[in-house]
């Protein structure tokens, strides 16, 4: 009999939603695999026929238990998600019959070695670079051993024509979600940039490709009936990017405040963003080397060198009419910290645009820091 952890009734009712919705599909007999990253091909998880699940890390509940083991001056995102498995307080891994991880940066691979004495943890090795003459050909092969992998794990076969369905599934989610985030192309943008990244996480709460596209295009329907055009006759309120880690666990010291103060976040660039979202899977061509193509594009500052973020980032500032940029880095986040001496530059000195960079993590004591640089820069914005 499935049962919810020991310590089910001290959580909060969100994460309590999230334990009742994946225990219900666990009840159903799926199987489930837990993420961590973009750059996992969900098509394989989905292929074998078990559902993707995003794991936890964007707060500080586990954090605590996390430091009695990991280094206190560790990522928070690396510490929260190792935190939250080890105690039982994320749903996803409580659920997961499997990790499906990958080499993004040295803290995390090193941190799957010890999720792995907890649950069965496959490792995928990214190269560290997307234009090498053997990096797709080494990224294709990592896709076919996991493949297998998931394959024997679940006592399935993944052939090449469910893996070509899935395919198909998850550029149809793409898409949605692509639409979601261009409602905020509007001006003014019809929805706050709070409510969208809120929406677009509300999709690891449903297990089911009809009922995410579905969901994304209710919420993307509702966003447009609020639309005014009118009211762009008024002032307008800056327009921002915040770029940089990801952002979920900053949500309400950054977004909430940003927005609170009288400017819009209007795109959200991170690997899970509109840059990302709107580059599908070729569905024409051989699965493998398809997902290699497509997942190895991703731009990441874990990539040497990067420069087609700074592309996205141009022709996304001028699709989205980007007044500003706000960077977050989180401590100890070496990659995104150092690169973003290069983002600065591009920002300022090539598009000529406001920059703001802040660097943070998952605790409140920064808030009122925070606020007052914020309101500096929204002041020069103005």
């Amino acid at each position: 009999m499935i049962k919810l952890p020991d310590n089910f009734e001290t959580f909060d009712e969100k994460r309590k939603k999230g334990f009742i919705e994946l225990m219900k599909e666990k009840e159903k007999g799926k199987k489930v695999v837990g993420i961590f990253c973009t750059y996992t091909p969900v098509e394989l998880i989905l292929a074998a026929g078990a559902v993707s699940v995003s794991l936890c890390g964007n707060s500080e509940l586990g954090i605590s238990e996390a430091e009695a083991i990991l280094p206190k001056t560790l990522c928070p995102l690396i510490k929260s998600s190792f935190g939250l498995a080890i105690s039982d307080k994320c749903p996803y891994f409580y659920f997961s019959d499997m990790i499906l991880a990958e080499t993004t940066c040295d803290g995390k691979k090193k941190m799957y070695e010890l999720l792995n004495e907890i649950k069965p943890v496959h490792v995928m090795h990214l190269p560290q670079g997307q234009n090498g003459p053997l990096a797709v050909l080494a990224w294709k092969e990592q896709i076919k051993q996991t493949a297998k992998y998931i394959g024997d794990f679940f006592n399935t076969e993944i052939t090449e024509e469910k893996l070509h369905n899935a395919i198909v599934e998850r550029n149809r989610i793409r898409k949605a979600k692509l639409k979601a985030y261009e409602v905020t192309k509007l001006v003014p943008s019809p929805v706050s940039g709070y409510e969208l990244s809120s929406v677009i996480e509300a999709t690891d709460f449903h297990f089911t490709d009809d009922d995410i596209v579905e969901y994304l295009e209710s919420k993307t329907k509702e966003f447009l009936s609020m639309y005014k055009p009118q009211d762009s006759n008024k002032k307008r309120r800056p327009r921002l990017m915040l770029t940089g880690c990801p952002h979920t666990g900053v949500r309400d010291k950054i977004i909430n405040k940003v927005e609170a103060l009288g400017a819009d976040i209007v795109v959200l660039d991170s690997c899970a963003g509109p840059r990302t979202q709107r580059m599908l899977v070729d569905e024409t061509k051989d699965p493998y080397e398809a997902l290699a193509e497509k997942y190895l594009k991703i731009n990441c500052s874990v990539m040497t060198p990067n420069d087609g973020r700074f592309e996205d980032m141009k022709s996304i500032i001028e699709e989205y009419k980007v007044d500003g940029v706000i960077e977050m880095v989180l401590f100890a986040c070496h990659t995104f910290a150092i690169e973003a001496h290069k983002t600065k530059k591009y920002i300022s000195e090539e598009l000529g645009l406001p920059y703001i960079r802040i660097n943070t993590d998952f605790s409140s004591s920064d808030s009122a820091q925070i606020q007052t640089r914020l309101e500096a820069f929204l002041e020069m914005i103005s």
